[in-house]
């Protein structure tokens, strides 16, 4: 799958971990013939991305036209890929 755009599921705990996976196990049950590519690991140290990459939506994204982060907005969401 690729772990440079995957997703995760990162804990600080044992109660956590077992809710993480819980989580997971409940969700791969219910796809049947395809695999959750969601990583589940202990959190590590964390870097937030340069500030050019955030709030890249809100900055209009690769074709210049921004995309409203409000809360409860409902604004049709544009694929950015």
């Amino acid at each position: 799958f690729g772990k440079q755009y995957r997703t995760g599921i990162y804990y600080h705990s044992e109660s956590q971990k077992t809710l993480a996976h819980a989580a997971l196990g409940k969700v791969q049950a219910s796809l049947h013939h395809q695999t959750v590519a969601t990583e589940c690991r202990p959190a590590m140290a964390f870097w937030p991305a340069e500030d050019y990459h955030q709030r890249y939506l809100e900055k209009g994204g690769r074709f210049g036209s921004p995309q409203s982060a409000a809360k409860n907005c409902t604004d049709e969401i544009r694929c950015y890929g």
